[in-house]
């Protein structure tokens, strides 16, 4: 009888064990080193620690997983942005701005709450060789970069190939506010139910060679956000198509990004991307992209237009750390004043160019 217990006992034991397994782990990414970019709004060059990202944005996160059975997962992902070179905080001050949400997944998708990456980051994750750097497709739209929703849910499942996602946000930013990252729109008022709501779906389609994917973003404003979405009524669109091709140690990516903005003003502005990377060897390799930025204000008269290149190398000591240099030449048209490098500045009409060297370090 005794011996049958302790069978019993040991394999209810080892049962509870298989069914409740679970992980966390920390990870991180220190990114940093010096900027230099002429022509600034103010005349003259700058030449420091950028401000804002090196080539990706710094950041330091605890990830969880939690085997349920059945093939279900429970999940949570915490992750801070911060500045190498001061030590402060990124994304509006918040401990853990870049995501902070728990969820369940299984073969049927998974199922995100809390602040997370939308579907407009996803998007772009794929096609865009370049990034989130400090020379990017973000000089021209900073929400780019940090395409994130505060207060959402999300879905995301892959099927045979075909990912289908979408978040639906109450509140979409609820910190600021201090720009695209941080715009004080937390929404979720009583008797205002469409205040800082915000939706985004994508379609994609991913092989061993190829990948093609859309998406859809909208954003609305509230009372007290940052300008221009400081109503309610105002919205902020952005429809994007892209696609990829590998070839052996290469990879093109291209493709389309609209954005829509009703506010006080309208605007209308496109952003034509095309670009590619390449490992020589395993230790090196070299990233190309050229960008173009068209866009018409209310009434179809005048507008402005820029033209950004990009070129990059990235020197790999070790699977953790690599050594890098960006290169961004910025040509504005006589009424445009984008910047070639993130957190800059730039004289309205100037040409401007921008170089860093940089060391990146994973954990």
């Amino acid at each position: 009888m005794k011996k049958k217990f302790g069978a019993a006992l040991a394999l209810a034991l080892a049962g509870g064990s298989a069914f409740a397994q679970s992980s966390v782990t920390l990870y991180g990414i220190v990114d940093t080193g010096v900027s230099y970019y002429n022509n600034s709004a103010r005349g003259g060059s700058f030449i420091g620690v950028p401000t804002l990202t090196g080539e990706v944005p710094s950041r330091w996160g605890m990830r969880g997983t939690e085997d349920l059975g059945g093939g279900y997962k429970a999940f949570f992902v915490l992750e801070n942005g911060f500045q190498p070179g001061t030590g402060t905080l990124n994304y509006g001050g918040r401990l853990f701005g870049r995501q902070a949400n728990v969820g369940l997944s299984s073969a049927f998708g998974s199922l995100t709450l809390g602040r997370q990456m939308n579907m407009t980051l996803y998007e772009l994750s794929n096609a865009d060789v370049i990034g989130p750097s400090i020379h990017s497709m973000a000089a021209f739209d900073p929400y780019l970069a940090n395409a994130r929703s505060d207060n959402a849910i999300g879905y995301m499942g892959t099927f045979r190939g075909f990912t289908v996602g979408g978040t639906y946000s109450f509140g979409r930013d609820a910190a600021g506010p201090v720009g695209p990252s941080a715009t004080n729109c937390p929404g979720q008022m009583p008797g205002n139910f469409v205040a800082c709501r915000q939706y985004t779906a994508m379609l994609a389609y991913d092989s061993d060679s190829f990948g093609l994917a859309a998406s859809y973003d909208v954003m609305r404003g509230g009372a007290g956000a940052l300008a221009p979405l400081n109503n309610s009524g105002y919205t902020d669109t952005h429809n994007i198509v892209d696609g990829y091709v590998r070839f052996g140690p290469a990879k093109v990516g291209a493709g389309w990004i609209r954005r829509n903005l009703a506010a006080a003003s309208h605007l209308q502005a496109d952003i034509f991307f095309a670009g590619g990377t390449c490992y020589v060897t395993p230790s090196l390799s070299f990233d190309l992209q050229g960008s173009r930025y068209l866009q018409r204000v209310e009434g179809g008269k005048g507008g402005v237009s820029s033209t950004l290149i990009i070129g990059r190398a990235n020197y790999f000591l070790s699977k953790r750390t690599t050594v890098y240099t960006s290169v961004g030449n910025m040509f504005n048209s006589a009424l445009a004043a984008n910047t070639v490098a993130a957190g800059g500045t730039v004289a309205t009409g100037s040409n401007q160019v921008g170089v860093m060297a940089g060391i990146q370090q994973k954990f």
